[in-house]
């Protein structure tokens, strides 16, 4: 798995589904069309903004609320990378994987990051480095089953692979 480099944006605690693709869009399965209102009710030039590659960070709990995978689906079409965050919702995680979304969870980093700053996370160690900055931190690597339905692009593609 490649590591992913992008410029960061910053969110705080309990960014839950509904502000990350609000229920009003939930009319649409289409990644492309979800990705077009990403964040809006949070920040509504997210999608404006935001560059393929780009990374978002949060601190706790982040993905929180309902169970819909429209979630990580909207942030991945919206060109993100990754997501790093000191926890997630036990759901968005599982979601995130399923669709191929990397996560790192990482209560250092996600304090020690700010928004615009350009980060690298290396997905083999774990290692997510603040390049504005010159900080490090240690994250969770991801397991190899874990990047094998990653780099598959999620686990229906994993699986229809083998």
């Amino acid at each position: 798995m490649k590591n992913a480099i992008g410029t960061v944006f910053k969110f705080g605690d309990n960014v839950d589904t509904d502000v990350i693709i609000p229920a009003r869009y939930l009319n649409s399965s289409d990644p492309a069309e979800l990705a077009t209102h990403c964040m809006e009710d949070i920040d509504k030039d997210f999608v404006k903004n935001v560059k393929k590659g780009d990374i978002i960070v949060a601190t706790k709990n982040f993905g929180c609320g309902s169970s819909r995978e429209h979630a990580p689906i909207a942030i991945k079409a919206a060109g993100v990378s990754c997501v790093i965050a000191e926890t997630f919702a036990r759901i968005f995680y599982r979601n995130s994987i399923n669709i191929g979304l990397p996560i790192v969870e990482c209560p250092e980093a996600a304090k020690g990051i700010d928004a615009g700053d350009q980060v690298e996370v290396n997905f083999d160690t774990g290692v997510i480095t603040n390049l504005t900055k010159g900080t490090t931190f240690q994250g969770q690597a991801f397991p190899e089953f874990m990047q094998k339905i990653i780099a598959a692009e999620g686990l229906v593609n994993y699986i229809n692979n083998k």
